[in-house]
């Protein structure tokens, strides 16, 4: 039997999820959806890009990704709404919560999308189309905001059939409608082509996704390594991957921050580099891993990017361990030029218990200094992430707990913004 997947993808979801807020919880008369609106983070902070737009701000030419400048110069009556993460979260919980009511095998692709492995659930749901109609209208009527849903038997074509007409949509995108619905679109139209894949294909002469199906596979395989033969399967609809219902553990960890202004000196990044490694090592230690590897990202006030990786003698979760390999790095990897923007990256995850080699002339006795940061993190789960505070941060402007979801973006303030 042939297998039935949906990709559900909720429309502008962080303008969404804020225009239906607005309107059932604060009363607001105006739907964002329906005026020139877009979701950015602060431009003060050197954080202004476009998160998310509306469909009125789409046809515009706002896109996402866009600055806040960029957006204004081509929209200036465009409405911009501040990131509520505290609110994406909350309504992502209750999107999965319907999802789960129609079949068991639900796999979270991101906060607002998710695919779905319906094939064994027809006697329950009916036609395919007639479950995915009813799913949509549940989520309307119970949530108020609107999803698209693609219906295919594997995962890249139900994803690509869900990006077809958009808002409130379910489009179908069956093997045998693959020429007439899918290869006629641009190549840069197919899941996993990027903007440097798109210039190597137009350059081939490829410039639609039929010419990248027809195309011979070992040239691509040749001029883009790996990633040409996936293309050119997926090109022609071909996915084996299946709907993995548990979230498989993570490879990798990282946190990274745009700082609100130009670091010129080594105290400063360092103080940095040991607000991520907080938030970092505390990811670690809640996930019960370690790490085997610490990589530092930088971005320069020009926008010019560098990274270097190193091993570490031994796997740790503890943060001054994660921190002091950060300092060693980052001193190999900076020039002095003022710094944007850094990264803290944790690899070679393992959950094998840690073996701690007792050195004759270490400092710090590490098995204290790990009892001490699960003590600082059981504190902070308990009291809120401030309730402990290093006294290097006190007279700071740098956040202690940097990187990942920053403050301004978890819960605004609706009174600041005149909404209460």
């Amino acid at each position: 039997m042939e297998r039935v997947i949906f990709h559900v993808d909720v429309n502008s979801a962080y303008l969404s999820w804020e225009a239906v807020y607005r309107i059932q919880h604060l009363g607001a008369g105006k739907d964002l959806r329906e005026c020139m609106a877009a979701v950015a983070g602060d431009a003060a902070l050197r954080r202004g890009i476009i998160l998310a737009k509306s469909i009125p701000a789409a046809r515009c030419g706002v896109c996402t990704g866009d600055t806040v400048f960029e957006a204004r110069q081509k929209c200036p009556e465009l409405v911009l709404v501040p990131p509520n993460y505290h609110l994406y979260e909350t309504c992502s919980a209750a999107l999965f919560r319907i999802l789960r009511t129609y079949t068991e095998y639900v796999e979270p692709y991101s906060i607002d999308e998710a695919f779905l492995d319906m094939s064994s659930t027809r006697e329950l749901w009916g036609d395919p189309i007639h479950a995915a109609e009813q799913m949509a209208g549940e989520i309307r009527e119970t949530l108020g905001f609107t999803v698209n849903i693609g219906i295919s038997s594997n995962r890249v074509l139900a994803k690509m059939a869900s990006d077809f007409t958009k808002p409130d949509r379910i489009h179908t995108l069956w093997k045998e409608e693959i020429p007439e619905k899918m290869w006629k679109l641009p190549a840069e139209k197919l899941f996993f082509v990027g903007n440097a894949a798109r210039k190597k294909l137009y350059l081939l002469g490829i410039r639609t996704i039929g010419e990248l199906a027809a195309a011979d596979e070992r040239l691509l395989r040749l001029h883009l390594k790996k990633q040409g033969e996936i293309i050119w399967r997926f090109a022609n609809g071909i996915d084996e991957s299946i709907v993995a219902a548990e979230t498989p553990p993570n490879k990798g960890y990282g946190n990274s921050t745009t700082i609100p202004f130009d670091v010129t000196d080594e105290k400063t990044a360092n103080l940095v580099l040991l607000a991520l490694c907080e938030t970092l090592a505390a990811r670690l230690r809640a996930d019960g891993v370690s790490a085997g590897a610490a990589a530092v990202e930088m971005k320069t006030d020009n926008f010019v990017c560098s990274r270097r990786q190193k091993v570490l003698l031994e796997r740790t979760d503890s943060t001054r361990e994660l921190y002091e390999a950060a300092v060693r790095i980052f001193r190999e990897l900076w020039n002095g030029e003022p710094i944007r923007h850094l990264g803290v990256h944790a690899g070679k995850i393992s959950r094998a218990p840690q073996m701690h080699q007792i050195s004759l002339f270490e400092e710090q006795d590490g098995e204290k200094q790990r009892q001490l940061d699960r003590a600082v993190d059981a504190v902070r789960a308990r009291y809120g992430m401030d309730a402990v505070k290093r006294a290097a941060f006190l007279q700071s402007p740098i956040d202690h707990m940097s990187g990942g979801i920053s403050r301004e973006k978890w819960k605004p303030d609706y009174r600041v913004l005149g909404l209460l």
